[in-house]
């Protein structure tokens, strides 16, 4: 039993971003060796941050891809304990008691 709106076959696209980070480190790498070139040392370490920022996430995803796929439960079980169905005991509210 799933209450939560997730799919139940919900996966990551992992594979999508290891290939965004791929085009993102070329890109990356290229400016850098350009605006180095040029002699604009601003935009070349601007690109050498985003390569680096790029070269983390690719790392990051390579290593959840290793790890492969985890246990996740079935529809049987549920996300939580699922919800008390009785209404709500009514409460009166705490008297204050003045002095």
């Amino acid at each position: 039993m799933r209450t939560g709106s997730e799919p139940a076959t919900a996966r990551s696209a992992l594979r999508a971003r290891l290939w965004l980070s791929v085009w993102g480190l070329a890109w990356a790498i290229f400016g850098t060796a350009v605006f180095a070139l040029v002699g604009r040392p601003g935009w070349a370490a601007a690109c050498g941050v985003l390569w680096l920022v790029a070269t983390v996430d690719m790392a990051v995803v390579l290593r959840h891809i290793r790890q492969g796929p985890h246990y996740q439960p079935g529809r049987d079980v549920p996300p939580y304990r699922p919800a008390d169905t009785r209404p709500p005991r009514f409460r009166r509210p705490p008297q204050h008691r003045h002095p």
